[in-house]
């Protein structure tokens, strides 16, 4: 016998909602799928730099894990700015909160104020305050964040960098993103 959908929440039945949980099990293993097609709708996404935001993804998560850092880090890199989808205002918040819950907080935290860090870089040309990441100076995570926008982030436009492919990222996706073991 089938166990008839939920068509509203408030007449749902203890049957419907563990038919609704079993079924969302496929939906959950197939989250590293929908990541990696999100950060696949970057590619050629042209906003004004030497690459499109995939390479800038790409670069500077290579740059992190080339200096060490580990998985949530690295795959953090690669999402970063892929908020920037959604336009790009708050797209720092957006990411992050893709993110959040897939990462521990000290990753979503430096990816959720990444544009603090980065406007010692732009904030300059178009008059705000280039020291806005002080705001953040007795945190714990201030340190790497710093290291993500000055050695990872902001360097990434580079079209000659030797840059790792979306497939060599792809099983720290599925260890971030995928159900627990």
């Amino acid at each position: 016998m089938s166990i008839r959908r939920i068509t509203r929440m408030d007449d749902a039945t203890i049957e419907q909602w563990e038919e609704a949980e079993r079924t969302a099990v496929a939906v959950d293993r197939a989250l590293p799928d929908r990541v990696l097609a999100l950060l696949r709708m970057l590619d050629g996404m042209d906003d004004g730099f030497a690459i499109d935001q995939l390479g800038h993804a790409l670069q500077t998560a290579t740059r992190a894990e080339r200096a060490g850092a580990d998985a949530e880090l690295v795959v953090a890199a690669l999402m970063h700015d892929v908020g920037k989808l959604f336009g790009d205002d708050h797209h720092d918040a957006v990411s992050a909160e893709m993110l959040h819950g897939h990462v521990r907080d000290d990753v979503y935290r430096i990816v959720r104020h990444h544009q603090d860090f980065t406007a010692r870089y732009i904030a300059p040309i178009f008059g705000g305050d280039p020291e806005r990441r002080a705001t953040w100076c007795a945190e714990p995570w201030f340190a790497a964040a710093e290291t993500f926008a000055d050695e990872w982030d902001q360097l990434s436009f580079d079209p000659d960098y030797a840059t790792e492919s979306l497939p060599h990222f792809e099983p720290l996706i599925h260890d971030v993103f995928g159900p627990p073991d």
